[in-house]
């Protein structure tokens, strides 16, 4: 006996065959236009944080750049300031050694400092009035304009450093 074929079972299953290949491709569709817009919107975040990261780069390098300005321009005010302090320094120096200034101190004339006394009188020449001073010999003027110029290059140097402490934590 020959075998009867179900035509409605086969069409109606190729009927569903289609429908479900159907649906599957218009999921395919639609999946892939929501991943493209994902996809977009995803570009879009990342070039706006590349953007905001490259903006923030340009912003620290204007202040870096700016501050590097600063430091420059206080230290070349520092070095002309100590530039001068030691020019001050040398001239003062050459005119104790050619004797065109002499330095001097005030005499405590109420101390009889172990029987080596001073006159307690000024000299007529002199301009200075008042209490009774004494010359310092030249040498130890030098010297004593060598310690005050040491005690101006370690202000000067500390003036710096504090500017530049400043600056930095600005």
């Amino acid at each position: 006996m020959p075998i009867a074929i179900p035509w409605k079972a086969i069409g109606a299953l190729a009927l569903v065959l289609i429908g479900a290949g159907s649906a599957w491709q218009f999921q395919d569709w639609r999946y892939g236009k929501q991943l493209a817009e994902q996809a977009g919107l995803h570009q879009d975040d990342l070039t706006a944080i590349s953007n905001a990261a490259a903006a923030q780069v340009r912003a620290d390098q204007d202040k870096r750049l700016a501050l590097e300005q600063r430091l420059s321009a206080s230290e070349q005010s520092h070095y002309k300031e100590l530039s001068d302090a030691q020019k001050n320094q040398d001239r003062l120096r050459d005119r104790i050694a050619t004797s065109d200034l002499r330095l001097s101190v005030i005499l405590d004339a109420t101390d009889s400092a172990d029987g080596c006394s001073m006159p307690a009188g000024t000299e007529a020449s002199s301009v200075v009035h008042g209490r009774a001073r004494a010359r310092l010999d030249p040498a130890h003027a030098q010297r004593i304009v060598a310690i005050t110029a040491a005690g101006d290059q370690g202000l000067i140097a500390l003036a710096a450093c504090q500017a530049y402490v400043r600056e930095v934590n600005r």
